[in-house]
């Protein structure tokens, strides 16, 4: 046997070595394969078990890769899919924007493609889908076709449809509710309009034969009966007040605004000015801020004002110091305007019946009054697009905020 001389080996020691090392690289390379094929085997199975259908496109917009879930979607079977164009699946409505897209991805105009198709099924039925894809390039950046997943969403265009839909009916019962109401509203104000001026002529006709009687009979006539007589006039002059009044209301909603711009300061001194001279020997200390400078109609504002002061003044009469202010705030974007008073105030458990017609939280042999004052005053500012609230205390004062708009 020849040795080698350097280390005194068989000269075939170095063959069977190599024939050792070729063994452990094929164990290697069997145990790579297996780990390899189980890989391949996990992430198959949970391709097929996506709920998502995954799908491949080659670059002439061909399915070349389908799982399981194209056949749970559309009823076709993937063998007798792929090789076919996607398009031919989509609704003929849906197949120029599809074939838009695929062509602007082709031609590397667009990278990804996220939207919304109908597919039809093989049952004839049509699927909303959503499909999100994104292009495959080769190394040197040329487009091989688009990978992707398509997802059922049928169960979602139904809600949002049939929500759009309640929505839509929604809206139209509102309008018509709404066109109801203004209808019934111009009625009812018409007549009470009509009411109130047909009411005007028997109360003058009262009013005229007691002041006939009372003159004719003066000397016929005792304590008892013009006491009568007198309470009469007091009704009729009532009575024609609120006629006064409620035809006010009706109008309001029926002559047009006219807006200016005006200081609503300037337009309150007038008004306590006119207080003090039915009162004058009231003291009141009075406090208006100066400057507030309002776009608005002027008559109606008025109307506002003089209701607010007057109530105001009414309601503080029994204060041996009274005091009202009129002013305003900002909070936030919006300016605030202010009418406050040390008057007898209320329960705020009440305050709801306050803006309502003929509604008194006072009696009238105390506090003077209608009733309908400050439903005018709120249906004013309606129709500036503000709003009116109060806060009030029993014998804690009482303070009225309102908005007009913007």
């Amino acid at each position: 046997m020849r040795r080698d001389k350097a280390a005194g080996l068989p000269a075939h020691a170095p063959h069977a070595a190599t024939g050792e090392h070729t063994g452990a690289e094929v164990d290697s390379l069997r145990t790579l394969n297996r780990a390899l094929q189980d890989s391949q085997e996990r992430h198959r199975q949970m391709v097929e078990l996506v709920n998502s259908v995954i799908f491949r496109l080659d670059v002439a917009g061909q399915l070349v890769f389908l799982n399981a879930a194209w056949t749970r979607i559309s009823g076709y079977e993937v063998s007798q899919s792929l090789g076919r164009p996607l398009i031919d699946f989509l609704h003929p409505d849906d197949r120029p924007m599809a074939r838009e897209k695929l062509g602007a991805m082709v031609q590397s105009k667009l990278t990804d493609c996220h939207c919304q198709l109908r597919l039809r099924t093989r049952a004839g039925e049509m699927r909303w889908t959503e499909l999100s894809g994104r292009v495959v390039t080769d190394e040197a950046g040329a487009a091989q076709g688009m990978i992707g997943t398509i997802d059922d969403i049928s169960a979602r265009k139904v809600a949002e449809l049939t929500l759009r839909n309640l929505n839509q009916e929604l809206e139209s019962r509102v309008r018509m509710r709404t066109m109801e109401l203004e209808v019934s509203n111009r009625e009812l104000e018409a007549f009470s309009y009509s009411v109130s001026h047909d009411l005007r002529a028997p109360l003058r006709a009262i009013d005229g034969f007691a002041r006939i009687l009372g003159d004719d009979l003066a000397d016929r006539l005792d304590d008892e009966a013009r006491s009568h007589l007198d309470r009469i006039h007091k009704a009729c002059e009532r009575m024609a007040n609120l006629i006064d009044a409620l035809i006010n209301l009706a109008t309001l909603t029926r002559q047009p605004l006219h807006k200016e711009t005006f200081d609503l300061s300037e337009l309150a001194r007038p008004i306590i000015d006119a207080l003090r001279a039915e009162e004058p020997n009231r003291a009141v200390e009075v406090e208006i801020t100066q400057g507030l400078v309002v776009n608005a109609d002027k008559i109606l504002m008025h109307t506002v004002l003089e209701n607010l002061l007057r109530n105001a003044w009414k309601f503080t009469a029994r204060e041996p110091v009274a005091r009202i202010a009129f002013g305003a705030e900002r909070e936030g974007n919006r300016l605030i305007f202010c009418v406050e008073d040390n008057g007898v105030g209320f329960d705020m458990a009440h305050a709801g019946q306050l803006f309502r017609p003929f509604q008194r939280l006072h009696k009238a042999t105390d506090f003077p009054g209608t009733g309908i004052g400050l439903a005018t005053v709120q249906r004013i500012l309606q129709r500036h697009e503000g709003t009116i609230w109060v806060d009030s205390h029993p014998d804690g004062g009482t303070r009225f905020r309102f908005t007009m708009g913007h």
